[in-house]
């Protein structure tokens, strides 16, 4: 088992799928923000599957349960990118920000994620391997007392 969150079902090969692996089960709504024609679409069609809906996109107009956001070092200013992806969150919401692994073209180094995600207002939690060319970095905004 990975360390992200989310227990999740097994698929017949004993394996979590990549929804499970993100916490992403049936019922949520998943906003999906900077697709292109370099995103994985297995993995797209496997956290469908596994939320057993369409993700909606930016036009939305409600509250959504998590943000999948991907990013690419050529897509700006990632603060900017993170603050846009809290806009339709709903408190106790997470973004799983996927980028590009390290030595593909155009990957995020780490430390830009790291130095962005508390100048937006986030936590990072984990990271996983998503897929053979993108990573997933979960951040949450931090719990606030009442």
């Amino acid at each position: 088992m990975s360390s992200t969150a989310g227990g999740g079902t097994q698929t017949p090969t004993g394996q979590t799928g990549p929804a499970e692996r993100l916490g992403l089960t049936k019922g949520l709504v998943v906003q999906e923000l900077g697709w292109d024609n370099d995103t994985d679409d297995a993995l797209r069609v496997a956290i469908e599957d596994g939320i057993d809906a369409d993700m909606v996109d930016a036009d939305y107009g409600n509250v959504v349960d998590a943000v999948l956001l991907w990013w690419r070092d050529e897509d700006g200013d990632l603060v900017d990118g993170l603050v846009e992806a809290l806009t339709d969150l709903v408190g106790g919401g997470v973004i799983w920000l996927l980028t590009p692994k390290i030595g593909r073209p155009n990957s995020v180094d780490a430390a830009d994620i790291a130095e962005a995600a508390p100048i937006a207002g986030l936590s990072q939690t984990t990271s996983a391997a998503v897929s053979k060319d993108w990573s997933a970095t979960r951040l949450v905004a931090p719990k606030t007392v009442a």
